[in-house]
């Protein structure tokens, strides 16, 4: 199956999904006395078609008529998924509580109206968090050696910031001084710095520019950079000061290396070869201390194998929106946080920005400082 064969099917299997998620809540919805009498049929049958198109037509009015009324409708949009995804969970727990109304006829009707309070609840925490911007999370990682004798080093890591016509410029200078407030030696961006345009991102070209450190602004391309069309994403990038390795090293300063490849995942949805590091890492020089950066947590104990120190990836968000994390880690079991692999320490960002729903639950998006120390 060719590329745009298998995008064809992850689209299909999307939007099935997406339906059904629909067909569900609505009906446990109206299976609710009180709300069945107040919506007539052919209501319900409207409030489905609006619910269904809201995102999938923001998407496409984003794209075609950009402005005010495309963000608007996207972002009413992505929020409906949010409370659409936590809708689906409450219900669906509801409905195991009550054996599907069968083992607890009388209660079916209550757990459902609970469950859709429950939702409601969380979709007002999530929002809450997202708006309260990400947190600044700090790990130390001890190295042989760094460049010029220093005692340490500060990398910030910035990661799937998800920029177009829901996160602009505001939010972006926004976080360019949180990262200017700390000091960095050093700045990596771990892909997925484009939501879904490419253009939406072009006139932050500017803002992007301000992000600087004394080693330099690395990156490397993330899934999202594939969708949005891999070469108009790659040109944002090298206008907006950031050097992106493309199965490639570089050296950060003499003795430091970094690593980076094309996204795993992408490369593998779109058929192309994910499957070895072998470029990314082909004759840097001993010693070095190596950093890798990857989009997605992917060929971990490969990177290890082959010599880096560090890892830093993204890509899963840390699941964004609970219990989502449980699906996310069946794909990607190096989900969030810190670990330690074969004498490598990876660190995989719950990422700067959101995708899709402006929301987070139970855990803020992230900057993330890592000290290089002696």
């Amino acid at each position: 199956m060719g590329s745009a064969g298998r995008m064809a099917l992850f689209l299909g299997i999307v939007l099935s999904v997406w339906s059904a998620f629909h067909v569900y809540a609505l009906q446990r919805a109206f299976s609710i006395p009180a709300l069945s009498r107040a919506v007539p049929f052919a209501g319900r049958v409207a409030l489905f078609a609006l619910l269904w198109l809201s995102y999938p037509a923001g998407r496409v009015l984003a794209h075609r008529a950009p402005g005010a009324v495309a963000r608007v409708v996207e972002a009413a949009g992505a929020t409906w998924m949010g409370v659409l995804f936590l809708a689906v969970t409450a219900l669906a727990a509801a409905d195991l509580l009550t054996g599907f109304g069968k083992l607890w006829p009388g209660g079916a009707v209550p757990a459902r109206a609970s469950a859709l309070g429950v939702a409601v609840l969380l979709s007002v925490v999530a929002l809450v968090q997202t708006a309260r911007g990400p947190r600044v999370v700090r790990h130390e990682v001890k190295v042989s050696a760094l460049p010029d004798g220093r005692a340490e080093l500060r990398l910030v890591q910035l990661s799937d910031l998800h920029l177009g016509t829901l996160l602009g410029e505001r939010w972006l200078a926004r976080r360019i001084a949180e990262v200017e407030a700390l000091a960095p030696d050093l700045v990596v961006v771990t892909g997925d710095l484009v939501d879904g345009e490419a253009q939406a991102v072009a006139p932050l070209v500017p803002v992007l520019r301000t992000l600087t450190a004394p080693l330099g602004v690395w990156g490397v391309t993330g899934n999202h950079e594939y969708y949005a069309g891999l070469e108009k994403c790659l040109s944002v990038l090298a206008a907006g000061g950031i050097r992106v390795l493309r199965d490639e090293w570089a050296e950060a300063a003499p003795g430091l290396v970094l690593s980076g490849v094309d996204d795993l995942t992408a490369r593998r949805q779109l058929g192309l070869d994910g499957r070895t590091l072998d470029a990314a890492f082909a004759g840097i020089p001993d010693p070095s201390v190596v950093v890798h950066l990857s989009h997605s947590p992917l060929l971990v104990r490969e990177a290890a194998a082959r010599g880096a120190r560090l890892m830093l990836s993204g890509h899963t968000h840390g699941g964004q929106l609970w219990p989502f994390v449980f699906l996310s880690a069946i794909p990607y079991p190096f989900q969030a946080g810190r670990y330690e692999v074969d004498g490598m320490t990876l660190v995989v960002s719950r990422g700067t920005g959101t995708w899709g729903p402006p929301m987070r639950l139970f855990r803020r998006s992230e900057i993330v400082e890592v000290v290089l120390r002696r």
